[in-house]
C-alpha cells in the first residue's frame, strides 16, 4: 500500500488518468446509460489535458522550440471527434505515463552518479585526546585536527596517516579495483574505504577542498545538466510532424473515412524522440562516471564524440610530470652502490631531484647509511662525507674542478644528469628523466583510430626534449616553448571557424597553468587524479584516475552514447512510420495503435539504456591484475615498464 501511495505522490496525472480510467469502465459496464456516462467523463478528461499541453506547445512556440506536442495533441483530438475515445484516454495514459517511465529510466541511468552522491561521509569522529572521540560534522572539521576512522568507514576528508599502516579501498576515486596498503605519513584521500583496523588520520584539507567532496561536486553539476542533443531530437520533430500529418491526410482522403486520420495519428505519438535521446547521454555519463571519468554535462558528451583534433600537455599528461631515475651508469662499482652512496649524501635534502634518487633507493631496497655530512653548493649540487669517503654530486662543472678521470655521458633530450666523485676520482654518473607515461603511445593510436584526424604536443619545454616525447607516443606535431598564453592562441588557432575539420578541439592537460587553455578548448580535459585543481575546475571533462588511457576511454563512450542515442531516435521513428502505414490501411484499430505506440516508447527506452555498458570497460581489467602494495612498489612497477 506504502508503494502505492508513494506512486500517486510522485506521479499524481498518471494515477489521475487511471482512476478516470477505471471510473470511466466501471460506468460503461454498471450503469444503464453507462457507455454515455463513459464517453462524456474520458471526454471531458482528455479535452482538459489536450488543452494543458496545447498551452505548454504554445509557451514552447513563443521561445522559438517547436516541438511534437502538435501530434499529441492531434491525436486527441481527433479520435475523440471520431468516437474513438478509449483509444484518446490510452493516448492520454501514455502521455502522463511518459514521465515515470522517463524518470524509471533515468534513474537506472543515473545509477552510478547517484552512487557517489549517496555515499559521501556526512559526519567524522574527532579525536579529543586521553582517547575520547566526538562525532562532528564532516564540514565542521578544520586543518591539523586528528580522525578517527573505524573499520569499514569512508576517509571523510584529506589528510596524512598516522597509523603504522592501514589498508585501503581507493576505488571510488582511482577506481583501482584493489586494496592498496597505505603506510604512516602517506597521504590518505577522503572517499577511501578503511579496512578492518581503525586508524587515525591528520587533516590536511577541509570538506570542501577534499578529494571526494570536490569529485561529488562535479557529479552533482553532471547530473544535473541536460544534453543539447535533446534540442537535437527537437530537429526531427517538424519533418516526422509533417510526415506523420501527411500520411494521416492521404488515407482520409483516399478512403473518405476520417477515423484512418486518427488511427494514423495514435501510433505517431512522439515518446521515443522526447526520452530515448536524454537517457541515452545520462546512461553515457554514467557509464563515463563509472569509468572514472565525469563528464559535466550533457553537451561536453556531444562535443567529445565529433572530437577531430587532440593537443596535449607534455608534463604531468605524455610524462608523470616528477623526474625518474633513467639510468645509473658507474664507473669502477655497482649500479646499486653508486645509486646507495649518492641517495644516502642526499637523504635529508627535499629537492625534486634527491627525492628522485632517494625513492629509487627504496624501491630497490637499498640500505643508505646515516654517517653522513652535507655542504650544499646551492643550484650546483652538494659537498658530503659518507661513511668517511669524500663525495661530490652535481653538475658536471662543480664535480670537473675536483675530480680525475672524469667520462661525461652523452645525455637523450630530456635528460638532467648527476655527476659523482669519490675520494677526488670520477665514480659514475645517474640520470634522470621525466618519463613518458607507459599508457600514452596507446592512447595515441586509440585516438588515432578512433577518427581523430590531428595531434599534437603543447608544451614551455624545450623543442628537443617534446620532439622526442612526442617520438616515443606517435606524435608528428610539436609547438614547444609556449607560455600559458602561447596554449591559449595555439588552441584557438587550431579550432579555426567553425564547422572546418579540425573543430572540435580537444586539450588534455595537468596542472594550474592548463586551466586557461582547458577552458578555451572546445573540450577541455584535466588528468586530475592528484586532486582538485584550477585545471579541473575549469575543464568539461575530468580524469580521476592518474591513467591517459581513459582519455581515449571517454571518447570511446561518447561516441558510443551518441551513436544509441541517433538509433534510438531511428527505432522509434521506423517503427512509427511502419505502424502509420498500417493503420493507414485499416489495419490497426485506434485503441490498438495506442498500445502498439507504448511498446514502441520501451524499445526506443531500452535501446537508449544500452549506452550504460560498452567496450570501454576494458581498463578496468587492466588495472585489475595489478595490486599496488605501496608506492616503492609502484615506483618499480612503473620503472619496469620503462625498460622493457
Amino acid at each position: 500500500m506504502s508503494r502505492v501511495l508513494e506512486f500517486i505522490r510522485r506521479y499524481p496525472a498518471v494515477a489521475l488518468t487511471v482512476t478516470v480510467g477505471l471510473l470511466a469502465l466501471a460506468a460503461f459496464f454498471v450503469l444503464d446509460d453507462g457507455p454515455a456516462v463513459a464517453r462524456v467523463l474520458v471526454t471531458a478528461f482528455a479535452l482538459v489535458v489536450a488543452v494543458q499541453q496545447g498551452w505548454g506547445m504554445v509557451q514552447d512556440a513563443l521561445r522559438g522550440r517547436w516541438g511534437l506536442d502538435v501530434l499529441a495533441i492531434t491525436a486527441i483530438l481527433s479520435t475523440l471527434a471520431v468516437g474513438e475515445y478509449w483509444a484518446s484516454i490510452v493516448i492520454v495514459l501514455m502521455l502522463t505515463g511518459g514521465e515515470a517511465l522517463e524518470d524509471y529510466a533515468e534513474t537506472r541511468a543515473r545509477r552510478e552518479l547517484t552512487g557517489l552522491l549517496s555515499r559521501a561521509p556526512r559526519s567524522a569522529h574527532l579525536v579529543l585526546g586521553e582517547g575520547s572521540v566526538l562525532d562532528v560534522s564532516v564540514d565542521d572539521v578544520t586543518v591539523g585536527q586528528t580522525l578517527l576512522v573505524r573499520p569499514g568507514e569512508m576517509v571523510p576528508v584529506d589528510g596524512v596517516l598516522l597509523s603504522e599502516a592501514a589498508e585501503l579501498d581507493e576505488s571510488s576515486t582511482t577506481g583501482e579495483p584493489l586494496p592498496v596498503t597505505r603506510r604512516s605519513g602517506d597521504a590518505v584521500l577522503s572517499g577511501a574505504v578503511n579496512g578492518s583496523t581503525a586508524v587515525t588520520v591528520r587533516v590536511t584539507a577541509s570538506a570542501a577542498d577534499s578529494q571526494y567532496q570536490q569529485i561529488v561536486a562535479l557529479v552533482e553539476n553532471a547530473a544535473e545538466s541536460r544534453a543539447p542533443f535533446v534540442r537535437l531530437a527537437d530537429r526531427y520533430a517538424v519533418p516526422f510532424t509533417l510526415v506523420a500529418l501527411a500520411i494521416a491526410g492521404a488515407a482520409w482522403a483516399v478512403t473518405g473515412d476520417p477515423v484512418r486520420f486518427a488511427e494514423v495519428l495514435v501510433v505517431a505519438t512522439p515518446c521515443p524522440l522526447l526520452i530515448a535521446a536524454p537517457v541515452s547521454f545520462i546512461a553515457g555519463m554514467s557509464r563515463a562516471a563509472r569509468a572514472g571519468i565525469i563528464v559535466k554535462d550533457g553537451g561536453t558528451l556531444e562535443r567529445l564524440a565529433r572530437v577531430r583534433t587532440v593537443a596535449f600537455d607534455k608534463t604531468g599528461t605524455l610524462t608523470h610530470g616528477t623526474p625518474r631515475v633513467a639510468r645509473v651508469l658507474p664507473a669502477g662499482r655497482t649500479d646499486d652502490e653508486l645509486l646507495a652512496l649518492v641517495a644516502s649524501a642526499e637523504q635529508l635534502s627535499n629537492h625534486v631531484l634527491a627525492r628522485a634518487l632517494v625513492d629509487e633507493a627504496a624501491a630497490r631496497g637499498l640500505t643508505l647509511t646515516t654517517d653522513v655530512t652535507v655542504d650544499d653548493v646551492p643550484g650546483r649540487g652538494l659537498r658530503a662525507r659518507v661513511d668517511g669517503h669524500h663525495v661530490v654530486l652535481g653538475s658536471y662543472a662543480l664535480v670537473a674542478g675536483t675530480a680525475v678521470g672524469m667520462e661525461p655521458e652523452a645525455l637523450a633530450p630530456g635528460e638532467m644528469s648527476v655527476v659523482v666523485s669519490v675520494d677526488g676520482r670520477y665514480a659514475g654518473t645517474v640520470t634522470l628523466s621525466d618519463e613518458v607515461r607507459g599508457d600514452a603511445a596507446r592512447t595515441v593510436s586509440r585516438l588515432r583510430d578512433a577518427g581523430v584526424d590531428r595531434m599534437l604536443v603543447l608544451t614551455g619545454d624545450g623543442q628537443a626534449t617534446a620532439e622526442a616525447v612526442a617520438a616515443q607516443v606517435g606524435l608528428d606535431e610539436v609547438r614547444a616553448g609556449l607560455l600559458p598564453q602561447g596554449k591559449v592562441d595555439a588552441v584557438a588557432g587550431l579550432a579555426g571557424p567553425a564547422g572546418t575539420s579540425s573543430r572540435p578541439v580537444m586539450m588534455v592537460g595537468d596542472g594550474l597553468n592548463d586551466a586557461p587553455v582547458l577552458a578555451v578548448a572546445d573540450v577541455g580535459v584535466a588528468m586530475g587524479a592528484r586532486g582538485a585543481t584550477a585545471a579541473s575546475e575549469s575543464a568539461d571533462v575530468v580524469v580521476l584516475v592518474d591513467e591517459l588511457d581513459r582519455v581515449a576511454d571517454a571518447v570511446a563512450i561518447s561516441r558510443r552514447t551518441v551513436r544509441i542515442a541517433l538509433q534510438s531516435i531511428g527505432l522509434g521513428i521506423g517503427l512509427s512510420l511502419v505502424l502509420m502505414v498500417l493503420a493507414a490501411f485499416g489495419v490497426i484499430p485506434a485503441v490498438v495503435g495506442a498500445g502498439l505506440q507504448e511498446v514502441v516508447d520501451l524499445v526506443a527506452i531500452l535501446n537508449a539504456l544500452r549506452a550504460l555498458g560498452g567496450p570501454a570497460a576494458e581498463t578496468g581489467g587492466r588495472r585489475s591484475g595489478r595490486a599496488v602494495t605501496s608506492r616503492h612498489q609502484e615506483r618499480a612497477e612503473r620503472r619496469d615498464d620503462v625498460l622493457v
